[in-house]
Order: C-alpha cells, then sequence, then structure tokens
C-alpha cells in the first residue's frame, strides 16, 4: 500500500478508536432515513460520484446512462444514480461554491462510512471516488476556450480547510508560502491552501486534459479579480497570479470549488479531482457564452474514463 494512502487509512482507524456517538444536532438524518441536505439514503450512493456545479447539468449526465435506479432532488442538490457501460454512477449536483462542497462531501462520506442506526463510524472504511466537472476561466493566454483542464493542485482562496484539523498534513506548504510572498498576500485574507488531486486520477485522465494549478475563489466577481461597480481590494493581484511560477508550474484558471473538494476528500481518505472545460479568457478579456458543446464533450471523455475503473 502507498505510504500516503497508508497514512489515510490508519488516520480512519485512529478516528474510530473513541468510537463517539455522534449527535443529531451534528449528523441531522431525515424521517425517511436520508441525510439531511442531499436527500439520499446510504445504498442509493455509488462509489463513483460525478459533481457538477449546475443543477441542470445532472439531467444532462444522467442522459449517457444506461440504466437510472433513483433520482432524487432537494434544493440545488439534484442527484441520479445509474450505469454507465456497466459502470455504477452516481451524478450530483452541488450548486455554486465552496459551502456547497463542505456540504456535499461531508454528507456523502456520512453516506459512505456512519452507520445511521448507531450513529457511529463504520469498522470498514468506504473509499469514494469523487470528480468535479465544471467550467472555468483561463489565466493563461496559450490556454483555449473548450481545452479541458485537469486540476492537479488546486489553491483555496476560501479559507475552508483551514477549519479542520490536519490541513497542514495534506497540504503542500513550501508552494503556499512561495505563493503569498510573491503576491504580497494581505493579511486580511483567509490564508490559501495548495492541495493535490488524487495521483491516480490524474493518470487516469492526463491523456485527454491538460495539467494545471487552479484557484477556487470564495466569489465570482472580486475575489477572481473582477471589477463591476466596487474595485478590487487588489487591481493587480491577477497579473501577480498570472507570473507566479513555481519550478516551472504555472497557475492556470480560476473556478469554485476544486479546493475543497480535493483538500476534504485527502483528509477522509477518498479520491478526489476537477476537471473544467474553459469558457472565458482571462487574459484575452474573452468569454463563450454557448459552451455546451465543450461541456458535453468533457462529460463524455470523463464517463469513458471512469467506466474503466
Amino acid at each position: 500500500m502507498p505510504i500516503i494512502q497508508e497514512a489515510k487509512q490508519n488516520k480512519y482507524h485512529k478516528n474510530m478508536e473513541n468510537q463517539r456517538i455522534i449527535p443529531a444536532s451534528e449528523l441531522i438524518i431525515n424521517d425517511d432515513g436520508s441525510i439531511f441536505h442531499l436527500h439520499l439514503r446510504p445504498e442509493q450512493l455509488a462509489d463513483t460520484v460525478i459533481l457538477v456545479g449546475d443543477p441542470g447539468r445532472v439531467a444532462m449526465v444522467a442522459s449517457f446512462f444506461d440504466t437510472k435506479e433513483c433520482e432524487v432532488s432537494n434544493r440545488e442538490f439534484n442527484t441520479v444514480t445509474g450505469t454507465y457501460k456497466g459502470k455504477r454512477i452516481t451524478v450530483l449536483s452541488t450548486g455554486i461554491g465552496i459551502g456547497n462542497i463542505d456540504i456535499s462531501v461531508t454528507e456523502l462520506d456520512a453516506l459512505a462510512n456512519i452507520d445511521f442506526a448507531t450513529r457511529r463510524v463504520k469498522d470498514t472504511f468506504r473509499q469514494l471516488t469523487l470528480v468535479r466537472l465544471g467550467t472555468s476561466g483561463a489565466l493563461q493566454p496559450d490556454i483555449k476556450v473548450g481545452e479541458q483542464v485537469f486540476s492537479r493542485t488546486s489553491v483555496g482562496f476560501d479559507g475552508l480547510l483551514n477549519y479542520y484539523a490536519g490541513r497542514n498534513e495534506v497540504c503542500d506548504l513550501a508552494i503556499e508560502q512561495a505563493f503569498m510572498k510573491h503576491v504580497g498576500w494581505n493579511e486580511l485574507l483567509p490564508k490559501p491552501y495548495f492541495i493535490d488531486a488524487d495521483a491516480s486520477l490524474f493518470e487516469l485522465f492526463k491523456d485527454i486534459t491538460r495539467e494545471g494549478i487552479t484557484i477556487a475563489a470564495p466569489g465570482f466577481y472580486a475575489p477572481q479579480g473582477r471589477w463591476v461597480r466596487m474595485r478590487p481590494q487588489d487591481v493587480h493581484l491577477n497579473e501577480k497570479i498570472e507570473s507566479f511560477d513555481y519550478n516551472g508550474r504555472l497557475i492556470t484558471n480560476f473556478e469554485m470549488e476544486g479546493s475543497a473538494l480535493a483538500g476534504l476528500a485527502a483528509l477522509m481518505g477518498h479520491k478526489a479531482a476537477t476537471i473544467c472545460t474553459i469558457i472565458a479568457q482571462r487574459v484575452a478579456l474573452d468569454a463563450c457564452t454557448d459552451y455546451k458543446p465543450f461541456v458535453r464533450k468533457m462529460v463524455a471523455n470523463a464517463l469513458d474514463k471512469l467506466a474503466t475503473l
């Protein structure tokens, strides 16, 4: 077993030692046995999960399925579980933003690894594969609209992972320090974190995607350097981001969810990755609103790859 995976499993079993009973206020279970926000029951969850932001995109992903066993909807969380080329897959919409990833990943893990009857962590760990398929804006001039970027490293501008124990154990602290020094990070902002995608998923997708370092921002406007009516705190931040070079690696794109997905999955012992279709060129100040064909191609490619697992 690889050292990193062994460490994750050891952490899981260490966390199990106290076998605490999780209070109803900490893990809310609905009267029908489903988890609070997602409204899913444990048996409705596949080991492989595709995450999308747009609730409407769930139907598009599920249109590729050969069979559908369940469809569940609550708020922005739409879910379909079915099969594609014999592979059982769940597709779930998270809505926009880091907070919804905190909800989605935590509840998916609970569905897999908490016994709802006893409210205790299960004795056997169930590992999930979580792949986010999103849209993004490019931060380097050579990245074209329609390209698919695999976030080999995600950068969290959101601060979410800073609330969880073990944050430094799963993050790349050297690049984090180099980045903050390069851009002159404002101490009033949450401390950014750099977290890698699962290595096996990178190997799975590397022949059909472009490798990148992707920033997940906690907002669409000022946190991504956009200036509509309110001036960003640092109008030159994007220029500094674009010029950051760490051992030949550049920051490639902006999105809004990947860092929390990668970070929470790493802490919990799951496999996770984010792949984004580029729909805007931030350097060229251009955007494409007719991007659905690009997204459909990304979904088809991802399903074909995941079906081989």
